[in-house]
């Protein structure tokens, strides 16, 4: 699904958040992280939209992992020095195979490191050890790389979620899924529907999908929106004292993430408990991008070489787009660790 974000607002929300500070960055040392972490970050992020492929990904990581700073300090759940994020906590290797295969890990559970502190913040899953998750596959776990694959292999993308929310008590949480692959819509059985959601958490429950008759069985009946999006109606039953209208958006947030004002339901990839973070799904992208940009210069020159590779379009894309959500993202990421319980 094409989405328009401004990232202009975002950073006025941003920078109006710095006078009124949200959370736990309220005074201290915390407010002053909070301040600075934010401007270096847009300084980064202005800085990456005047330069090119070569350089941009270490702008725009290292800003990220600044605003990662500043929604550290504003969290209510981190006390003591445990918003003092040390290290980045994520590493990458198999920098010699395909750029898809590039192989990430993280430290483990509990660690101070930035991407472990901020993943667990944000309810999103660490992986350490033996666990080893392919960049593609969390690549695709990105919507605005739904029409970007790394590989030809059956991938695990975000399905929209479009809730049909009455206003009126209703025993159904009423959510046509979208961006359902090919592969699903064209196999049409009830089978490979239930086969390719087991992939997917937030799906867990649903009681129920609009059918239609195939031979005497009842089989899902998709919709074609655009040639290559398949679009399921499905329903969730509603306990009785749970009809209201607050209810059900209540059961659609448990179930779903949010991103830049949508709602999704996320893949857990290479096995992982639960779904990524939206959020600490670009960290770990632009994480690996940076890398290969800084370390591996030569590599690098040869991925983005738009004569030769065929990666050169999608990473183009992905950095282009990351100028443009990312500070939506980060803004509403600081709006959900702040919340006071």
């Amino acid at each position: 699904m094409h989405m328009e974000i401004d990232p202009q607002e975002a950073w006025e929300r941003l920078r109006a958040s710095r006078s009124s500070r949200p959370g736990r960055a309220g005074s201290g040392a915390r407010a002053k992280t909070y301040s600075t972490a934010l401007e270096q970050a847009q300084q980064m992020f202005r800085a990456a939209e005047a330069v090119g492929s070569q350089t941009r990904p270490l702008l725009v990581f290292y800003g990220l992992s600044q605003a990662g700073r500043a929604i550290a300090a504003a969290a209510v759940g981190l006390k003591g020095e445990e918003w003092n994020l040390v290290s980045h906590g994520i590493h990458a290797t198999g920098y010699h195979q395909d750029f898809a295969d590039i192989q990430i890990r993280t430290d483990p559970a509990g660690s101070a490191g930035s991407f472990v502190r901020l993943s667990e913040l944000l309810q999103s899953p660490v992986w350490s050890g033996d666990t080893e998750v392919r960049l593609a596959a969390i690549w695709d776990t990105i919507p605005v790389n739904l029409v970007y694959p790394l590989t030809d292999c059956e991938r695990l993308t975000p399905l929209y979620a479009a809730s049909r929310i009455f206003a009126e008590p209703h025993p159904l949480l009423t959510i046509a899924v979208g961006d359902i692959p090919d592969r699903v819509v064209e196999a049409g059985s009830r089978e490979a529907l239930m086969a390719f959601l087991e992939a997917y958490p937030g799906t867990v429950g649903h009681d129920s999908f609009v059918t239609r008759n195939v031979a005497g069985r009842g089989v899902p009946d998709y919709e074609r929106h655009h040639p290559d999006e398949g679009w399921l109606t499905t329903h969730w039953s509603m306990p009785p004292e749970s009809y209201s209208e607050d209810h059900r958006r209540a059961r659609l947030d448990t179930m779903t993430r949010g991103y830049a004002g949508h709602r999704y339901f996320f893949p857990a990839t290479a096995g992982l408990p639960r779904d990524l973070h939206p959020l600490m799904a670009w960290w770990v992208v632009l994480y690996a991008l940076s890398m290969l940009a800084r370390y591996q210069p030569a590599q690098w020159a040869k991925l983005i070489d738009i004569d030769a590779s065929r990666h050169a379009v999608p990473i183009e894309k992905i950095l282009e787009r990351a100028l443009e959500h990312l500070p939506r993202l980060i803004a509403d990421s600081i709006d959900e660790v702040a919340v006071w319980p």
